[in-house]
């Protein structure tokens, strides 16, 4: 079985974030530690992630209201410092989604710092490049799992994620779809044309690349999906984490972050490259088969 992240990955998530919101706000530390009443080493230790700093609730709220956080960010690190304080080994494991929204995962912080998003997808298009139609179509199965309202929240919280594409440094998101995403009916053939043409448009952007396994590619390494983050280097050209793989389950998700398990997924993922369509090939056949759900 494929070991979790531990804590310690989430706390330098965190400390990065604090980082970031500080420098965001123009305040050194020696501002900071004075207008708080704090040890400039404690936040040196916050900012870095340390294992030994406890994230008391009331001193993350006053850091962050100094900062200027907003809501977003807010709700974000309280809910992950949260997860610091949690007695339980590993808190964002065997979650639903019910108990802990889509923006309070582990996962949204991983993806948020990563520098190239890649997802392989037999299923379904990434959440990334849903359309709201196609995403509620989604989120609505199985039938009578979740209510209309929860179901509008988390495509709201799908939405606003698709942000992370088109900000300042976006990640370089890669894709790769197996041929039946794009021909199976979701939501009809008005919601699949919509999708098909959004997803021409995304690809489009310079960060945004996607690939097609034709059926005729046949067997390859893989039948489920999964995703591969890499993250970026510091100023001393040093990756700041090992990449590290990400599998859905149906109620909760695997990290995979030990050297020999990222790399089953790397090897997928090149014998993928080997048997997809290039970009340009791959966008003739999304075309040809939006073509087919419009009516030609």
């Amino acid at each position: 079985m494929p070991e979790e992240v531990n804590g310690s990955l989430l706390r330098r998530h965190i400390g990065r974030k604090l980082l970031a919101l500080r420098e965001a706000a123009g305040l050194n530390k020696v501002d900071v530690a004075q207008e708080l009443e704090m040890g400039r080493s404690t936040l040196t230790r916050m900012e870095a992630g340390d294992n030994s700093v406890r994230f008391v609730k009331r001193d993350v709220e006053a850091i962050l209201k100094l900062y200027g956080a907003s809501a977003r960010d807010t709700q974000l690190l309280l809910a992950w410092t949260a997860g610091t304080r949690s007695r339980e080994k590993s808190w964002w494991h065997d979650y639903t989604e019910p108990e802990i929204p889509d923006w309070f995962g582990l996962y949204v912080a991983l993806e948020d710092g990563a520098d190239t998003i890649r997802h392989y997808e037999p299923e379904l298009l990434s959440g990334l490049l849903q359309t709201r139609e196609y995403a509620e179509q989604v989120t609505s199965v199985p039938t009578g799992y979740l209510e209309s309202q929860e179901i509008q929240r988390r495509v709201s919280v799908r939405m606003e994620r698709q942000s992370l594409l088109t900000r300042p440094r976006a990640p370089h998101l890669h894709v790769i779809l197996n041929e039946a995403v794009l021909r199976r009916p979701v939501g009809g053939s008005e919601v699949m044309a919509a999708q098909l043409r959004h997803l021409l448009t995304q690809m489009q952007q310079s960060n945004v690349g996607v690939q097609v396994v034709p059926f005729s590619a046949g067997l390859h390494a893989t039948s489920s999906g999964f995703t591969l983050l890499d993250f970026p280097t510091n100023e001393f050209g040093e990756v700041i984490e090992p990449s590290l793989a990400y599998v859905e389950t149906l109620t909760g998700a695997l990290y995979i972050n030990k050297p020999e398990g990222v790399h089953v997924y790397e090897l997928t993922w090149q014998d993928l490259m080997k048997r997809a369509l290039d970009e340009s090939a791959s966008r003739e056949l999304i075309t040809d088969v939006m073509k087919g759900f419009s009516g030609g």
